[in-house]
Formats: structure tokens, sequence, C-alpha cells
């Protein structure tokens, strides 16, 4: 795998942000100074509420996309939510520019979709189709439109991805894990925030959890993600009952 790390470090001037801010109430960030990337590909994991995307979503409005999701160039808002903690981050980057770069959000992508077809800078409509697999990506389901987006994407780019698994089935983040690997061993760098014990599977990629009220490295098999995907399949009807019959 090609190292190359357009962000290699993440710092955080707590001083920059209001006293009484709600960030400082999150464990996970409110003891975080600085952060170092270490692969290509890094996970941000945790349980829902430990500050996961609320860290993606100011990384990428401090590196200039638009917080909703987009490449460098979209410029739109449907609503103006957040936080402060952008305006704190600086980084330590890599001496080479992304040839590309996107932030992708699998809950406000219906609007990257629409700003997609308004900015197509006047391209023939069959070429236009031709890069998301033939078809408009309003004409497709919110999963394919999603994979057929990202898979349009050439490297070696920066790509922040919250959640990507919501938009997709199984199968579908099979397809993604591959080209994801694909592109980080030709120097493409993901940050990625996400809950799917498949994805989390990627050999290699650096895995930072915002559980235990501090950010730490693990492994794979120490998420909650693959542990209790793991139980469920191999104890499925002992944990149904105990669900069930409490």
């Amino acid at each position: 795998m090609l190292e190359t790390r357009f962000i290699r470090e993440l710092r955080i001037d707590w001083s920059k942000i209001p006293e009484h801010s709600y960030l400082r109430s999150i464990p996970a960030l409110s003891g975080l100074a600085r952060l170092e990337f270490s692969k290509n590909i890094t996970f941000f994991v945790g349980e829902n509420g430990t500050g996961k995307s609320t860290l993606l979503e100011a990384i990428a409005a401090a590196y200039g996309f638009n917080p909703e999701g987009g490449t460098m160039n979209y410029r739109f808002s449907t609503y103006d939510d957040v936080s402060e903690l952008s305006t704190a981050i600086s980084f330590s980057k890599g001496f080479r520019r992304p040839a590309s770069s996107c932030f992708f959000r699998a809950e406000s992508f219906f609007n990257v979709a629409t700003k997609a077809e308004e900015y197509r800078d006047g391209d023939l409509k069959e070429a236009y189709y031709a890069r998301y697999g033939g078809k408009s990506l309003h004409e497709q389901s919110h999963g394919e439109s999603f994979l057929s987006y990202f898979l349009s994407f050439e490297g070696p780019g920066l790509y922040l991805m919250d959640e990507p698994e919501a938009a997709l089935s199984p199968q579908r983040q099979l397809t993604l894990l591959i080209q994801l690997v694909r592109m980080a061993q030709t120097g493409s760098q993901f940050l990625i925030a996400s809950h799917s014990p498949l994805l989390l599977g990627i050999p290699g990629a650096q895995i930072l959890s915002f559980d235990e009220e501090h950010l730490h490295e693990c492994s794979y098999e120490e998420t909650e993600s693959y542990q209790i995907t793991e139980m469920f399949i191999n104890h499925r009807e002992a944990l149904l009952n105990r669900l069930l019959g409490e």
C-alpha cells in the first residue's frame, strides 16, 4: 500500500471553543488535543453520541468541504448546525495535494445528487450519465446512487465518509470495501465513521474508538460492531430469548 496521507495529524485549540459549549461535555473529544492518522484508512467507531460524526464533520469543514457533503466545489446549505469545533482544528498535511476529494454523508446524499446534476458544467447528457453507470443519480435507488457517485471518483484523493453503510446492502458494502482497499493501495486517504462489521474488517486499517470516554486505538475484534454481530450470529436463540424475555 502506498502510504500517502494528505492529513497526517490534527490539533484542537480548545481556547477557541466557548466555555459552555456542549463539545466540552463529550468525553472522547474534550480531552483530545492531537490526533495522528497512521494509515490510509482510518475508522471512527463507537456508540451513538460519542462524537464520531461531530469530529468527522468538523474535520470536513476545517479542511474546506461543504458540511452537508460533496466535493470541495459544492456550496449549498439546507440546515446550518455545524459545531464550533471546526474553527479550532488545524492540520499537519502531507507534501502532496489530493487529485480529487469528497465528503460523503448518506443522510444528505439526495441534496448532493441534486447538486451533482446542477454542477455538471455543460457535460453532454450521455457523458454525464456514463459517469454514474448509465443513469441519472436520481433514477437510481438511494444505495445505488450513493455507490455510483463514489465509484466515479479516481484517486489518489482524500475522502471523508459518514456511516456509508446506511445506504448500502451487505453485498454493496463488500463492493465498497473492495474499492476502498484498491484506492487506498494507490494513495487515497479515507476517514470513515462507521458501525459496519463488514467495512471495519478491512485489513490493516486504523480503528479509533470513541468509547470508554476517551479516544483510543483498538483492534477489529475489540469493536462493539464485531462483538455484537459475532454474538448474535453464534448465539442467536439464546440472545433473543434473553432480550425478549426481559
